[in-house]
């Protein structure tokens, strides 16, 4: 066996890690230390961390009242794994959430905490509006991206990813997105026809899944119009309308939910990826109270609602969510990024655009 040096080394990850791994392709050092918006590597470099850990870090590195929080639970041996049981830490979370998140914005859900992953809620999301439909069809949009498991890839557009399931991937049925077709073309109106016409060959949607902002598909941006004529139409057709905010929620577009300046009230929200405050795993559903449909014990898993991540959730909600200033200052930075981004975009001329989606401004 290849010896590998015991000091830090790109080299040993070449050795020792599947070449599956790509972030690391992409940014080729080793971090050791991050605090903010910077992160450090074993040689010395000082870097600032534009990637945020793929919006699980919408706080920042090591946040120092969260860790307060997180270091005060571990040292008092409460419970950091307990299943699904009852725990002051779930308590305190779903309390905190719903008292400064969900009554703030009229909104009425009860939670369901499923795997740690974005991937692993999206699941639960399709499973359960299936269940509650009895239909099959999952109607998602071009370029969207949900999730590397089965279920959540064959919602996802991308075919480099589709590739590498290995198997056909059935159960939903792809649309064009807000602006796919060109600006003066209204693909909601698309939608509405194929969806409503009998002889369309397109089944009967049990959800119609969406994003308001496409991350993975290259920052594309939803109009509040085109968000509301969705809505509208999964009402008609009988579909329950999921939002996956995994990546853009969390205050990521000025708000809490990327959805709120559309007025949306989705049926179901997927929440992951910054959740926890502080980068560790946790993802949950948002069932509109009257959908939750389940038996006990009927979708499960090991590690569902992990306490220390609740913990951290809570302390990120109280510190960030109790008034407006960090969504003033994501906005204040989101108009200053966009003005400095047009004026490079102009001088190179036509083909260049900026894409965002700040300030309840999409452009």
């Amino acid at each position: 066996m290849q010896e590998i040096n015991a000091a830090p080394n790109m080299q040993a990850l070449d050795i020792l890690e599947s070449n599956v791994r790509s972030y690391s392709r992409s940014f080729p050092a080793i971090f050791t230390r991050a605090r903010g918006s910077t992160m450090l590597t074993n040689d010395g470099r000082k870097l600032i961390d534009f990637l945020s850990g793929a919006g699980t870090l919408n706080y920042g590195h090591n946040d120092q009242e969260i860790k307060a929080a997180i270091t005060e639970y571990l040292a008092s041996d409460a419970v950091v794994h307990g299943l699904d049981m009852a725990t002051p830490a779930k308590l305190d979370f779903m309390q905190t959430f719903k008292s400064v998140i969900l009554r703030k914005r009229d909104l009425r859900y009860k939670f369901q905490f499923t795997g740690p992953t974005g991937a692993n809620a999206v699941e639960a999301a399709l499973k359960l509006a299936r269940k509650i439909t009895r239909r099959q069809n999952i109607v998602c949009f071009v370029h969207g991206y949900h999730g590397m498991s089965l279920g959540a890839i064959a919602a996802s557009g991308n075919r480099f990813y589709r590739a590498a399931s290995g198997i056909p991937l059935s159960g939903a049925t792809f649309m064009p997105y807000d602006g796919y077709l060109g600006p003066g073309f209204d693909t909601a109106d698309y939608l509405r026809k194929v969806l409503t016409d009998e002889g369309s060959g397109i089944d009967a949607p049990a959800a119609i899944l969406v994003e308001t902002v496409q991350g993975e598909g290259g920052i594309n941006v939803a109009s509040k119009a085109w968000l509301q004529s969705v809505q509208t139409i999964a009402k008609d057709v009988g579909a329950l309308l999921v939002v996956d905010d995994i990546q853009m929620g969390c205050g990521r577009t000025g708000e809490f939910f990327s959805f709120e300046f559309a007025a949306l009230s989705p049926d179901i929200v997927v929440s992951s990826k910054s959740l926890s405050g502080y980068g560790l795993p946790l993802s949950m559903l948002l069932i509109k109270e009257g959908l939750d449909a389940w038996q006990p014990g009927e979708h499960t898993g090991t590690f569902r609602g992990n306490n220390l991540a609740l913990v951290s959730g809570t302390a990120a909600i109280n510190i960030y969510w109790r008034c407006e200033t960090l969504s003033r200052r994501v906005k204040h930075t989101g108009d200053r990024m966009r003005g400095r981004l047009e004026a490079i975009a102009s001088r190179h001329g036509k083909g260049f655009a900026v894409r965002g989606a700040w300030n309840g401004i999409r452009v």
